[in-house]
């Protein structure tokens, strides 16, 4: 046997293409992830401004011209309804001016991301220096002492997903080259609900009670985890359905490669390029990282469109799964095939055997 026929044998041409499948996938996870956290900066950052009528409008237009865009500031009606509106996550910070003295006040949510905060607090430090004012900073929603940077909530949800399509993708090949039939179907979806509440429950008491990295309902966290579980599972099954076992790596495509940089986790999603700020809140790690950092630091609030992003992920994975686990399969993969093909005499028997 030559050296060419021992290549073949030993890389088919189906396994050469998965590779070269996987070769892609690796440079598009490098592309994704240095591309996305390389360079943050803020742009369009949600701010409000309290300041007497003579000098809003100033202060406002002052703040939008500033070089690079950093801010979007907006009028806000007094130092109340800006903590509410952070704490509602309509906007990511303030500045309250004092009408008397040459001291103002920054308002943060460190909750939402330590990095933004920071980053927040630097810039209005500059731009009240240069009106020779000085700038003190309060933290309306402060990340907990054990929520170094605001990470915990986002690596949570890594963790939720990572075990949402590992466990998919351990039940889509359990029965080998098998498609699933409806039956098949249906008991993969039913494995991976309970998985997904067994993982929801297992993270919210880790992160919380265990490790006290994050405050919080636990049960609040618990159910998240078990959407975000749930719902990366069954698209991942779906794909799988729907392409085989290129569906795992099309999961790893939208969950790893795409998800995972613009979930806002590293950095908040007003730090990120345009691209991944506007695909982030549309995929699971996105959705289910602003949830969790809604539950652990403020009151839950702003949760109904992620929430119904994650709904829509199962809903579509759930039902995709059924509706091709319905198409037609191969006789072999017929459960009555071997009964059949065993009961049929063979040509020139007549049908019977001596006794």
């Amino acid at each position: 046997m030559t050296f060419v026929d021992e290549v073949k044998n030993a890389v088919t041409p189906r396994a050469a293409l998965l590779v070269i499948g996987v070769l892609g996938l690796q440079l598009l996870f490098i592309a994704s992830y240095v591309g996305a956290l390389h360079k943050p900066k803020p742009t369009d950052v949600a701010f409000g401004v309290v300041a007497p009528q003579q000098m809003s409008r100033q202060l406002v237009d002052r703040l939008d011209g500033l070089p690079g865009g950093p801010l979007d500031p907006r009028t806000v009606s007094s130092a109340a309804e800006a903590r509410e509106q952070i704490m509602n996550r309509d906007i990511n910070g303030a500045l309250i001016v004092s009408p008397e003295g040459r001291t103002d006040t920054l308002l943060v949510a460190s909750g939402g991301g330590t990095v933004l905060s920071s980053t927040l607090e630097r810039l209005l430090t500059q731009v009240e220096g240069s009106q020779e004012r000085t700038v003190r900073t309060v933290d309306v929603a402060p990340a907990s002492p054990e929520d170094f940077d605001g990470l915990s909530s986002f690596y949570l949800v890594v963790g939720w997903c990572v075990g949402g399509y590992l466990c998919a993708s351990i039940l889509a090949i359990s029965a080998g080259a098998k498609p699933a039939n409806r039956q098949r179907a249906a008991i993969r979806t039913a494995v991976m609900a309970l998985y997904a509440i067994a993982g929801g429950i297992g993270g919210a008491v880790i992160i919380g009670p265990v490790l006290g990295a994050l405050p919080g309902s636990v049960w609040g966290l618990a159910g998240l985890g078990a959407l975000v579980v749930f719902a990366v599972g069954m698209i991942t099954l779906a794909l799988e359905a729907l392409t085989g076992i290129v569906g795992i790596g099309l999961a790893v495509l939208i969950i790893v490669i795409a998800g995972n940089p613009s979930a806002g986790g590293a950095f908040p999603l007003p730090m990120l390029p345009d691209f991944w700020r506007a695909i982030g809140p549309a995929l699971p790690p996105g959705a289910g990282t602003w949830v969790a950092r809604s539950i652990a630091y403020f009151r839950g609030n702003a949760v109904t469109g992620p929430l119904l992003v994650l709904s829509a992920w199962a809903v579509v994975g759930t039902a995709l799964t059924l509706l091709l686990s319905m198409r037609r399969r191969p006789e072999a993969d017929r459960p009555d095939a071997t009964a059949d093909t065993a009961a049929t005499p063979a040509p020139g028997s007549g049908g019977s055997t001596a006794a």
